[in-house]
């Protein structure tokens, strides 16, 4: 009796995570097509069941209203989880400063998903961050894929192994004694890198006793030179971008680069080199390496052909995020398209991570993963009245 009476207790529960809901709005972005007016989503076991204008709904189907619903907002490259909102050290764990290459450190072993800054930007729309290791070491560690929904590490990781995070710039030589020059940053990756050259060489030696022991730090960096994962180079000033495409075509690896502030100055390079771009968050402030930067950048790369992703990035003040949202409405604000926008931080993103089968727009059979609004996604006094994720309603209400 007893086990009969816990199994009723569950059913409930069992029922609103796997419950079939619709949800109506004046009008649905689907960002991998037209725009849909008056349309219903059908949302079945969390993924989206179909999608239409004026669709029947069918009996048992819990409805919401919304005037305008999207896909889920992809971050394309943020530090939440790894860095919390308290800004003590105990909540910091983006930067490892024991030594400036260390890419065997695993984002997983230390993302927080209880870490109130995925609540606050889960409340936002965004369902899907690139997270991980920081900015400001020559590999900083890897990065990981989560969705922003409550659980453990094991059940919001889309994918615990992404990219490996690179600096090249003025941040590195602020946190370390060595490299002192930019010269000596590549000269350090460089010799990392041909280390896993030979050690790639030998591990596919026959003869077994000649194979050299597991290294942790070797290894990732054989998945790099193998084409297994991209480099996430995080370079802002055209000089240090060059630098990291110099780099991507003397080991033949996949670059991404982050940050790009003077990308609009690199337009040919960056599409001989098959480069993507992440691009800093549109209000970051214009110094340092970031001196040139433009609010423009989104506007004119992806006028020229250049996908744009935009990310939140790192704040190293409180509260230790941007709020994506606002991040793509000042990007249309100078020059991008409405459209456009939003598949900088939706359908982009997705693509630029490999998980577009699965997140980043409305299409049958991909995540239902969507967001409500009361008004226009970019006009400042609207609010998200509803964030789904994998089918289950975990914001609801305006407030």
């Amino acid at each position: 009796m007893k086990k009969i009476f816990i199994i009723l207790l569950l059913l409930p529960a069992a029922f609103v995570l796997k419950a079939q809901t619709a949800i109506k709005a004046e009008i649905i972005y689907t960002v991998s097509g037209a725009a849909i007016r008056n349309g219903v989503v059908l949302v079945k076991n969390g993924k989206i069941e179909n999608i239409g204008p004026g669709l029947a709904i069918p009996p048992g189907y819990k409805i919401y209203e919304t005037k305008v619903l999207t896909p889920g907002l992809v971050d394309a490259r943020s530090l939440v989880g790894i860095s919390g909102a308290l800004n003590i050290p105990t909540d910091q764990d983006q930067l490892e400063k024991s030594g400036p290459i260390q890419p065997d450190l695993r984002a997983i072993d230390a993302y927080n998903p209880e870490e109130i800054l995925v609540k606050v930007i889960r409340d936002y729309g965004v369902t899907t961050i690139h997270t991980g290791h920081g900015v400001g070491a020559l590999v900083s560690g890897q990065t990981m894929i989560a969705k922003t929904k409550e659980g453990t590490v094991e059940t919001v990781t889309i994918q615990p192994l992404s990219m490996l995070a690179m600096t090249i710039g003025s941040s590195v030589s602020g946190n370390f004694t060595s490299p002192g020059t930019k010269a000596k940053q590549i000269a350090m990756i460089r010799t990392e890198l041909l280390k896993a050259q030979a050690y790639m060489k030998k591990q596919s030696d026959k003869d077994s006793s000649k194979r050299p022991a597991a290294d942790l730090k070797l290894d990732m960096l054989v998945k790099l030179l193998k084409g297994d994962i991209k480099a996430l180079i995080t370079a802002n000033s055209s000089v240090d971008m060059m630098s990291a495409i110099r780099l991507a075509k003397e080991f033949n690896f996949k670059l991404v680069l982050n940050g790009a502030a003077e990308a609009y100055r690199l337009i040919p390079e960056i599409k001989n080199a098959n480069a993507e771009i992440i691009l800093h968050a549109t209000m970051a402030r214009n110094g340092g390496d970031m001196v040139n930067m433009t609010m423009e950048s989104a506007a004119i790369l992806t006028k020229a052909g250049i996908a744009v992703s935009i990310e939140t990035g790192f704040e190293g003040y409180v509260p230790k995020t941007r709020i994506l949202l606002f991040e793509a409405a000042q990007a249309m604000s100078f020059g991008l398209s409405f459209d456009e926008a939003l598949k900088a931080i939706t359908l982009n993103p997705a693509r630029l991570l490999g998980i577009a089968d699965k997140v980043g727009s409305i299409e049958i059979g991909k995540d239902a993963d969507l967001v409500l609004f009361n008004g226009d996604p970019f006009e400042y006094l609207s609010k998200v009245c509803g964030v789904m994720i994998d089918g289950v309603m975990v914001k609801d209400g305006c407030q």
